[in-house]
């Protein structure tokens, strides 16, 4: 079975979408009519989330930890439970392409990092998406980690103690301990996903924020995350 795990804090305007492209994935017939599960970790939700998550029927785990890490990290537990043997991890803010899953288990790598793309930068100032197209690296080989975008085989996670209960950047320290241990990456361009420029960001200093301080004319030495 292949485990998707989508962490959701208040995401009622945006989640639909996500949930709808991940059903679209589930069915892509490179994956040969295998099991793909489903889980969003409700996270504090106080707004119509859990409705829209139930009405697609997926399954929902609820906490209130208020932290992407410890969010990501229980729905992963979730799934190896229920054996899992791919965990596929993106965003509610997010969409992924109808081959996302077959994309990521096609590399036969323990892990995979895909990139992803703004979905409309209309509420950003020009400057900041100047300093994208200068930075960032979409194509095989970059050194890009995103949460929206990750796919890890069970094994390679376990052996890697899973993703530290971190408020933010747990995406990265997942990835550096699963190089630590051995574990071989593929930095992939093949998987795609969309995910939004908004402002209004759910973890502070994570991919929101670094868009924001761009469309602010700030300093654009941050970079979306990345791991060495």
């Amino acid at each position: 079975m292949i485990g998707v795990i989508i962490p959701a804090h208040n995401e009622e305007r945006m989640i639909a979408a996500c949930l709808a492209s991940v059903q679209r994935a589930a069915l892509h017939p490179s994956l040969r009519g295998e099991a793909v599960r489903p889980l969003v970790v409700l996270d504090a939700c106080t707004d119509a989330s859990a409705e829209i998550v139930a009405d697609f029927g997926f399954d929902a785990l609820c906490i209130a930890a208020r932290n992407v890490g410890v969010a990501r990290g229980a729905g992963a537990q979730a799934l190896l439970a229920h054996g899992a043997r791919w965990l596929a991890f993106t965003d509610a803010d997010s969409h992924v392409a109808p081959d996302w899953l077959a994309a990521q288990l096609a590399l036969a790598a323990d892990a995979v990092c895909g990139p992803v793309s703004v979905d409309d930068w209309s509420a950003l100032a020009p400057g900041a998406r100047a300093a994208w197209e200068r930075r960032y690296r979409d194509m095989d080989g970059h050194r890009h980690v995103h949460g929206a975008n990750l796919g890890v085989a069970a094994h390679a996670y376990l052996r890697a103690g899973g993703f530290p209960p971190l408020a933010c950047s747990e995406d990265v320290a997942l990835v550096d301990l699963l190089i630590a241990t051995g574990a071989t990456l593929a930095w992939s361009a093949a998987p795609r996903v969309v995910t939004s420029g908004r402002l209004d960001a759910r973890v502070r200093g994570g991919f929101g924020d670094t868009l924001a301080a761009w469309a602010n004319g700030l300093d654009d030495s941050s970079e979306p995350s990345a791991a060495p």
